[in-house]
Formats: structure tokens, C-alpha cells, sequence
């Protein structure tokens, strides 16, 4: 083998895929067509479950260090409405103003210092897998080659040549409308008022907000305070477009005037993006030594959404695909990676596809689903719902055993506060390593005991914390909770499900591989 496994595509997807493999023992090889860094704007921020998993990575605070300005407040557009979290303390959905290649660089410099191969400018044209390895034809710099490895994971986006080759379905719905957003600065003739409107020499006013017109949507995102001012549209166009291939600012300029009616002028633009919309998922994640993740499995027709969607992939298959590897997973784990990460995609294909329904409406009577969509928001719970469905907190992997396992039980692991005798530390900092363990949190030997059969595989920590959510957890590297016992659960009980669990997930003991 050249090497354990390949990567398609250098986006957030495949690069983290690559770090959690390294820090799992695992060599990746990363192969991307491009011979540098795209530097065309894509996403402009970074939000949802991710952010949780970066601070348990011990990456969160990099990634505050090279945002593009002071954290945005907790509102967030949802289908021509939006949810306004600022509200609440403590919100379900947070966001980094983190561009895209802000973000890929990073994790660029993390995939090199844990010593990861990455080749630029090295297209795959082919894939052949075999009953034991899958091997990549490549066009590289010097010429085509080969490379063979374990297995092939594909985070090569939307048009993936892997899903074609591994003859992966990939139904769906592509949407006519197309979106552009600017981020610009004004010249004299236009004014911004305090409300946000914009006062334009010769035309008048422009309101500030979304406004439906005959022709599309338009976004104004203004401030007096700020220099800067945020530009959208959506409208419904019959061609197509390359989203790798940068909008100009005549094109922006051109959709404005078509939308708004306004030839609204701009001084400079800052940041221009076009993105269409698609609903798309792949039938199936893994086809034998292949595997999906990211745009490649899966489309999203609403912003905010596909990184935090492919990192997660990303997070959930390394742990996996490393156990595999150093042959110590259980009869069927890797394919719970479709398993987990396909319900996990329908949830996101759930909400986006809602506020299609929401955005698209032009009659009275979808205003009016919008009015009531709105007022249901103004109440905290359904507020906190909808928050952690668009965050992706609310996913709670199905897991096998009794109808009666715990709450946390396939959920993502809260970050506890933890005193030991070695002092205070938290489950996010024991997670630093994604390495599995064991949290005891009632002294419990009879626990620590069942569990050390697996010594070689899990760790083992004890601590207390306040206001215990169960007797002991089982956390998983991607921080998901795979079993746990109730307070003061007896011994009959949580020590034979305890190593059903430890075998389900990390093996049989004693075969220490």
C-alpha cells in the first residue's frame, strides 16, 4: 500500500478528515486538482455543531484569531425569515465570521503540523477498488501515476468524480434561482440612515431588510456605523453557472438593477459570491472501499449549513476508518458511518428544504405562512428547536439496545465541568486527543473494572462534576455519547450493557490488534 487512505479534495471536508486521521495514527494522502488555494469567496462564516467539536479539538480559539471581524450576533436567516436568538443566554446556534479560505488555510497549517502529505495540482481520473485496496489514477504535474491505499474517501463537492466513479445515485432537485451577495462600500450619492434604509441621489429611498419584488429578492444589510454594507439577490435564471468560476462586479451590478429596479452605485467591492441552490443526497455513503463526505454526499438548498455538515462526516468517519485499519472495529462499524451520517444529512436536507418552501412564496398566502412562521419564533421553546435543528445539536444517532438506554445515549456530549485529584479540566479538554474513554463520575469500580478489558483501546478517567447527567459516560471520538448509566444504577444492569456498548463500538476484548 502507498498509503492508508485517500483523500479527494483539499476543501474543510477532506482536510479535516485528514487531521482526525493523523491524530487517530492513521496516513492519509490528500490529491487536489487545484495547484493552489482557491481564492475565489465561497462561504463567509462558520457556524453550527462544528464549533463545539473545533473547541474540543483545541482549534476553536485559532480559529477566533483569524476571523474576519468581532463575532456576529446570534441571528440567522431561515427561509426569508429569521431566527433571532440574541434573546437567549445561552443560544443553540453560534457563528464565526470565518471565511472560507481563512478556514482552509488553517486547517492547512494543522494537517502540516501533524504531518500530513497533501499534493496540489494532482486530478483524479479514475478509481478501481478491489476486494482489499482501491487504487487512484492520477494526472499529475510530471505526468499520470498511480496510488493505492485501504481505502478512498471522496470530498471532492458537488460534482465529485468519485461518487460518478463508484456509480454512487445522487437524486435530487436543482433549483432555478441564483444568489449573489456583496459585501461593498458606498460612494457620496448614497446615504445610510439610521434605520438601515439606503437614500440613493436621483432615485430615493431603498429599504433596509428583505424585500420581494417582481423580479426576486433583495437583501440591503446596512449601518451608519459600519463602512461596509452587505448586498443580496435572488432571482430565477434558466442557466447555469460554475460556482468555482468568481462573479465580477458587473455581474452583481447587473443582477441589482434587474431585481431592484435601482442602478444603485458601488464605490468598491469587497467580497463578491454566487451560489445556486440543490437538494441532493447520496443514496449511499460508502460503496465498498469507497467513501463520501461533504458536497460530494450531499447538497443543501439554503446557506450556513454544508460546512458544518461535511466537517461532521469528516469527524465521525476518521475514528472509524482508523479502526479499520489497525484492525480492531467490529463487524459492521464503518458502515455506520452511512448509517449516522445519512440521518444526520436528511435532518439538514429536513430544515433546508422547509425554507425553500418558505423563501420561494410570492402570493398573500405564503407572506402570511411567513408572518405565522415568524410569530411562533417569538416563543423561547419552539425558538431553541428551530436553533439547534439549523446548529445540528439536536442530532441524536440511533443506537442499539434496550428502547429504555439513556438520554444522552447517540447524543453529542455535553462539555462538563470535572474535578479530580489532578484538578479541574473538562470532557472538551479530555477530548483533545479524539481518543475514546470512559467517564466515571460516581466512582463507580464496578464500571472501571468491566471496562478494562478495553484498556488498550479506551481511557479511563474518574472525576465528579456538578449536577451529574448519569453515573458514567461513554464517549466516543467524535464526541457522541455511546452508552451511559443512570444515577445510582445498579450493577446488574449498567455493567452487562457497559460491555455490550464497549463491544458494539471498539470490539471484542482481549484482541488487541
Amino acid at each position: 500500500m502507498d498509503t492508508d487512505v485517500i483523500i479527494v479534495g483539499a476543501g474543510p471536508t477532506g482536510l479535516m478528515l485528514a487531521c482526525e486521521l493523523r491524530l487517530a495514527g492513521v496516513r492519509p494522502l490528500v490529491l487536489e486538482r487545484c495547484p493552489h488555494r482557491r481564492d475565489t469567496p465561497k462561504a463567509g462564516g462558520l457556524g453550527g455543531q462544528i464549533l463545539q467539536l473545533l473547541r474540543y479539538r483545541g482549534l476553536l480559539e485559532r480559529c477566533e484569531a483569524v476571523c474576519a471581524g468581532p463575532l456576529p450576533a446570534a441571528r440567522f436567516p431561515f427561509g426569508g425569515v429569521h431566527l433571532d436568538l440574541t434573546q437567549l443566554t445561552d443560544p443553540p446556534m453560534r457563528a464565526l465570521p470565518l471565511p472560507q479560505q481563512r478556514l482552509e488555510t488553517l486547517l492547512d497549517e494543522r494537517a502540516d503540523e501533524l504531518g500530513v502529505e497533501i499534493r496540489r495540482g494532482h486530478q483524479v481520473a479514475g478509481v478501481v477498488q478491489g476486494d482489499s485496496a482501491v487504487t487512484a489514477e492520477v494526472l499529475g504535474p510530471d505526468g499520470p501515476y498511480q496510488v493505492t491505499a485501504r481505502y478512498l474517501a471522496g470530498c471532492d463537492g458537488a460534482r465529485s468524480r468519485v461518487r460518478d466513479a463508484a456509480g454512487i445515485a445522487f437524486p435530487g432537485t436543482t433549483y432555478p434561482e441564483v444568489n449573489r451577495l456583496a459585501q461593498v462600500t458606498l460612494p457620496d450619492t448614497v446615504t445610510v440612515l439610521d434605520n438601515g434604509d439606503l437614500d440613493v441621489a436621483g432615485f430615493g429611498r431603498v429599504r433596509g431588510g428583505f424585500t420581494r419584488t417582481d423580479r426576486g429578492l433583495l437583501g440591503v444589510g446596512a449601518s451608519p456605523d459600519s463602512p461596509v454594507v452587505s448586498l443580496y439577490t435572488a432571482e430565477d435564471e434558466t442557466g447555469e453557472y460554475d460556482d468555482d468560476v468568481p462573479m465580477s462586479p458587473t455581474e452583481f451590478q447587473d443582477s441589482l438593477r434587474r431585481v431592484s429596479g435601482v442602478d444603485l452605485p458601488v464605490a468598491q467591492a469587497i467580497r463578491l459570491s454566487r451560489f445556486t441552490f440543490k437538494a441532493r443526497q447520496a443514496e449511499h455513503y460508502r460503496r465498498g472501499r469507497i467513501l463520501l463526505a461533504g458536497d460530494a454526499a450531499h447538497l443543501f438548498p439554503a446557506t450556513g449549513v454544508a460546512i458544518n455538515a461535511g466537517m461532521l462526516d469528516a469527524v465521525n468517519l476518521a475514528w472509524k476508518l482508523a479502526a479499520d485499519i489497525h484492525g480492531r472495529a467490529p463487524d459492521g462499524l464503518l458502515d455506520t458511518y452511512h448509517d449516522e451520517r445519512h440521518f444526520a444529512g436528511a435532518r439538514t436536507m429536513l430544515h433546508t428544504r422547509a425554507q425553500v418552501a418558505l423563501r420561494r412564496g410570492t402570493d398573500p398566502a405564503a407572506e402570511a405562512l411567513r408572518e405565522v412562521f415568524q410569530e411562533l419564533l417569538a416563543d423561547e421553546q419552539p425558538l431553541r428547536r428551530m436553533g439547534a435543528l439549523v446548529a445540528g445539536s439536536d442530532i441524536r444517532y440511533p443506537m442499539p439496545g434496550s428502547v429504555d438506554r439513556h438520554s444522552l445515549a447517540g447524543a453529542f456530549v455535553p462539555d462538563l465541568t470535572l474535578h479530580s485529584d489532578r484538578g479541574e479540566t473538562s470532557v472538551g479538554e479530555l477530548l483533545h486527543t479524539a481518543r475514546p474513554f470512559l467517564l466515571d463520575l460516581a466512582d463507580r469500580e464496578d464500571l472501571r473494572r468491566a471496562a478494562g478489558d478495553w484498556r488498550t483501546r479506551i481511557d479511563v478517567h474518574t472525576a465528579k462534576t456538578d449536577d451529574r447527567p448519569a453515573d458514567a459516560i461513554l464517549i466516543r471520538p467524535d464526541a457522541h455519547v455511546a452508552w451511559a448509566a443512570t444515577v445510582e444504577e445498579s450493577p446488574d444492569a449498567a455493567v452487562p450493557t457497559l460491555r455490550e456498548a464497549l463491544s458494539r463500538w471498539f470490539g471484542t476484548p482481549g484482541n488487541h490488534a
